[in-house]
């Protein structure tokens, strides 16, 4: 379901971010259920958005449980590592401008699907910045590279509509965010291997191109898992690309 391809985006980028930190802590912990508890509280208040003024209590309850439990974690987080506000900041934006999406009906527009790609991907400098209780341009840049990544379904799904079939977004898209890998590699705020990882979303783009017809008529749980694939390889090359070579010695 597209709820589960959330939770890939959300425990991915998370896992991205804490192999950049190179250590798990109890705080670590904490960041994965907080930025779980985040992305669940969403739901019920979108979803009690489209409603206007048809209240549904229940969404409401609901959303004030799971925000209740993730604003806990978030102010402790942020009493032990508080540059993590930033981060906080930036997810609250997020939410707002999916908001204002959902009100003016432009909840599935590719502008907004990429703001909350972005603000889920936030889960990765948040594990780093929990974890070693400070932000550095590496953790920003992980960031920057899983939003990209990510926000390529967008435009390889909206193919199998006919109002959003055109390829021509998608390879615009890609471009663009080629490019911005390639500076972030050129700054140094890349390393090779990690920027190299978004040839995985390069190579995804060719094999729908060559099997599109495919891609456009197949059943959603079939598209479901050929993009669950392809952003597991990704999470693997970009989670082990920003581990040490080797251990460090006990």
């Amino acid at each position: 379901s597209p709820e589960h391809g959330v939770l890939l985006v959300l425990f991915g980028s998370f896992l991205t971010g804490a192999a950049l930190a190179q250590q798990w802590t109890y705080t670590t912990t904490l960041a994965l259920i907080c930025a779980f508890f985040a992305l669940q509280a969403e739901h019920p208040y979108i979803v009690q958005t489209k409603l206007r003024k048809n209240v549904k209590p229940r969404y409401l309850i609901w959303g004030g449980i799971y925000s209740a439990i993730a604003l806990s974690l978030a102010i402790f987080l942020w009493f032990k590592a508080p540059v993590v506000i930033w981060l906080y900041i930036l997810a609250i934006i997020g939410l707002i401008a999916d908001g204002i999406a959902v009100i003016k009906g432009k909840h599935k527009s590719r502008v907004n699907e990429i703001i909350g790609f972005a603000a889920i991907s936030l889960s990765a400098p948040l594990a780093y910045g929990a974890t070693i209780g400070s932000l550095n341009i590496e953790a920003i840049a992980i960031w920057i590279l899983n939003t990209l990544f990510f926000s390529s379904a967008v435009y390889t799904i909206k193919l199998r509509r006919k109002k959003t079939a055109a390829f021509k977004p998608g390879i615009i898209y890609h471009c663009i965010a080629t490019i911005i890998i390639a500076t972030l590699y050129y700054l140094n705020y890349l390393s090779l291997a990690t920027a190299l990882s978004f040839a995985i979303a390069l190579l995804k783009l060719l094999t729908v191109f060559g099997f599109r017809d495919w891609y456009r008529r197949a059943k959603f749980h079939s598209i479901a898992i050929f993009e669950t694939r392809f952003a597991l390889v990704y999470i693997a090359i970009a989670s082990i690309s920003v581990l040490p070579a080797h251990l460090p010695p006990r």
